[in-house]
């Protein structure tokens, strides 16, 4: 099927104030996005990927062994990962539900514990990639950073949390300061609804 650009869920300049300013919303989800649903189109069109569902295409091209993954993968992979990004973030309430707050507090010790272990992630996975929170097959929750375009998808785990580090997403309202975009993520930008929400289903 092919791809589509999702509409973000919130207008351009809603996450503003919580420091992720309406220019890096344009170049970010109408540039960056759009460049990946654009290419991933052209790439799978009179393929064998044509037909086949998003996490078809990144779980059947993705290739554990190769460093540099295919044009369709990386595509593919990003467009999923923007996706989930636009919707994990939100302009409404910072408070965490109850549930969720306990499923943290028993994985990681407490909810501070997670987010330096999800900022370390971000903070220390080298060159461009994402930083994730996931339900791992066996059901409890870790942080784990992917590179480049690869996700938790490829390794059949459901992704709760995850924040774009390629300085794309960050450049133009905190420069080079990676570990602070990420404390303003985790701090201001989080949708813990929908986290909660992703963990009821996973």
């Amino acid at each position: 099927m092919a791809f589509e650009l999702p509409d973000l869920p919130y207008a351009h300049d809603a996450l503003a104030s919580k420091g992720m300013s309406q220019e890096t919303l344009e170049y970010h989800h109408d540039i960056h996005h759009k460049a990946y649903v654009d290419n991933g189109n052209k790439l799978i069109d009179g393929t064998e990927w044509a037909d086949k569902s998003l996490e078809e295409i990144i779980k059947g091209t993705y290739d554990a062994n190769a460093v540099a993954q295919s044009g369709i993968f990386n595509n593919a992979s990003q467009h999923w990962n923007h996706t989930q990004f636009w919707e994990m973030m939100g302009p409404g309430s910072d408070a965490m539900p109850g549930e969720l707050e306990s499923r943290l507090k028993d994985a990681f010790g407490s909810v501070e514990k997670f987010k330096e272990d999800f900022s370390a992630a971000g903070a220390g996975q080298f060159g461009s990639g994402w930083a994730w929170l996931v339900v791992d097959g066996d059901g409890s929750l870790k942080v784990t950073k992917t590179e480049n375009g690869v996700n938790p998808v490829c390794f059949g785990q459901t992704a709760l949390l995850g924040c774009d580090v390629w300085e794309h997403s960050y450049y133009i309202d905190f420069r080079n300061k990676r570990p602070a975009y990420l404390s303003n993520f985790l701090e201001n930008l989080v949708n813990w609804d929908n986290v909660a929400e992703r963990l009821s289903k996973a």
